[in-house]
């Protein structure tokens, strides 16, 4: 094997080595520049320390710098075209919100629940059994969301949340025999159209208001039930990523990652957005893809087709939630090319069919229902809204929602992933008949390839103009999976990192009041 060059002082903590290791085992020596105790640490011979040594490497904080005035621009000048313009339509550009410091019943718990992650959670992260891990952080982040959720009170921040006049619940009484809801949903799509569906229930395909229906029909009415829903299914979002983490990169970057799963600004917009259920069921699907194309050699799952299946069902069910969800098919294909396989597939599409089968039997044309959404997506507040604002402002919201930390940690995963492409292109290593594929990365490098892909579907989430204004949530369901970015950054910094990450969801919801 060809000797690996040298790495400089700026990406010696995150420049990969292309051999095949598995970073869970620990015979398995680390390759050089690791995130490991005692790797790369120390001063250089200029007397700089370098490395996870080095808390704060210029890199990372010139990264997170340049986000902050990604953010600030956005505001300045998002409010100076409100102004003159009017064009935004949003109270305080770019967020759906107003500003109104305020403090409320959540504020002492939520510092408390950061306090307690603060002091314990990395080490109770890297000590719990697993299944215990899971459990913990699902409740973790369950009540991390509640407590934000509360700074705004039970009646504005959680009771009435999801009764305005654009949200699902208000037409939850046209869907008396939903059948012939189903038949007639497209007709009510457009704006001009009579009895035309409110904003949300217009804009999405009619899974989603159906949840709310059937909540209805079992008696879990009202909008407190339908809060209750979205923050406890929302919140396994972070169980859901730890298990795809740990069959595509390994245990230790899954243990890294989980106390910024749990420690996340998202959790300002899932509690309470219907966005908070829709992620957490694209998680599921990738989850449990992520197991059934787990290889043999690494821990396989029990029943992979059933879950294959189980996977395809949600895949399915992710569509019919929201149209723009489709775009998890590229981290559906991240997955099964980290895992160099394609057996999970026919299944995945047999349970994507399935639910597919069932909508359009009972009378709903998804591809009409997009295009006439398109249509009415132009004739409201987008077809004034400028493409020129939002198509940068969207970024500094999505900054916003996933913290300092993933900022720094998504800039290390775009060094690691450019090293693993060059690496893949070394003539020796192909005439060895070795080219590196995905079998031979590391766990840090599997995990900035899912990170790389992340940053790709928002990417074109953004370019595709159908997503202008109040992507802090419409974007939760991808931008959930750029949270394990910050367990590439060094573990010595880890604290104030998750520190980083808890000051920005306090901050955005103590002086916000969002719409969400």
């Amino acid at each position: 094997m060809p000797a690996e060059p040298s790495p400089t002082r700026s990406d010696r903590a995150t420049r990969p080595v292309p051999t095949a290791y598995s970073s869970s085992s620990p015979s398995t020596p680390a390759a050089p520049g690791r995130d490991v105790p005692g790797a790369g640490q120390g001063p250089d011979r200029h007397g700089h320390r370098t490395g996870p040594g080095r808390r704060f490497p210029v890199p990372d904080l010139a990264a997170v710098a340049a986000a902050g005035a990604l953010v600030v621009a956005a505001v300045v000048i998002g409010g100076a075209i409100e102004r003159e313009h009017g064009t935004l339509r949003v109270h305080w550009p770019p967020y759906y919100a107003e500003l109104e410091p305020h403090l409320g019943p959540g504020t002492p718990a939520a510092l408390l629940i950061a306090g307690a992650v603060l002091g314990y959670g990395p080490a109770l992260a890297s000590r719990l059994p697993w299944r215990r891990l899971l459990a913990a952080a699902w409740g973790t982040s369950m009540a991390w969301i509640w407590s934000l959720a509360l700074i705004d009170g039970w009646h504005r921040g959680v009771e009435n949340q999801l009764t305005s006049a654009y949200e699902y619940l208000q037409e939850v009484d046209r869907f008396g025999d939903v059948g012939a809801a189903l038949r007639t949903f497209t007709d009510h799509i457009l704006l001009h159209s009579p009895d035309n569906w409110v904003p949300h229930v217009a804009g999405h395909p009619p899974a989603a208001v159906l949840t709310f229906v059937g909540l209805d029909r079992v008696g879990l009415g009202g909008g407190a039930w339908a809060s209750v829903w979205v923050i406890t299914v929302g919140s396994s979002a972070a169980a859901a990523v730890l298990v795809a983490l740990r069959a595509l990169a390994d245990e230790h970057q899954a243990r890294r990652a989980a106390p910024f799963l749990v420690l996340a600004p998202t959790a300002v917009w899932v509690g309470v957005s219907a966005d908070g259920y829709f992620t957490a069921v694209a998680s599921w699907a990738l989850a449990l893809l992520a197991l059934s194309a787990r290889r043999t050699g690494h821990r396989p799952v029990r029943a992979p087709r059933t879950a294959a299946l189980a996977a395809g069902l949600l895949f399915g069910l992710t569509c019919y939630l929201s149209y723009g969800l489709t775009l998890c098919a590229l981290l559906g294909l991240t997955v099964l090319a980290l895992s160099r396989t394609l057996r999970p597939l026919p299944w995945v599409l047999a349970g994507v069919a399935a639910v597919a089968a069932v909508f359009t039997l009972a009378g709903f044309n998804w591809w009409e229902g997009y295009q006439l959404l398109t249509e009415r997506y132009y004739e409201g507040a987008a077809r004034i809204r400028p493409y020129s604002y939002w198509v940068w402002a969207n970024l500094a919201c999505a900054v916003t929602a996933t913290g300092p930390a993933v900022v720094a940690g998504a800039r290390r995963a775009l060094v690691c992933g450019t090293a693993v492409l060059r690496a893949s292109r070394w003539p020796r290593r192909q005439r060895a008949g070795r080219a590196p594929g995905a079998e031979g990365l590391g766990g840090r490098e599997r995990l900035a390839v899912l990170v790389l892909a992340a940053l790709l579907t928002v990417a074109v989430a953004d370019l595709s103009g159908m997503s202008k204004a109040e992507t802090e949530r419409i974007w939760l369901p991808f931008l959930t999976w750029l949270l394990p970015a910050a367990a590439l950054l060094p573990r010595r910094g880890a604290r104030y990192w998750l520190a980083a990450q808890a000051a920005t969801a306090l901050a955005v919801n103590h002086l916000l009041l969002t719409g969400w």
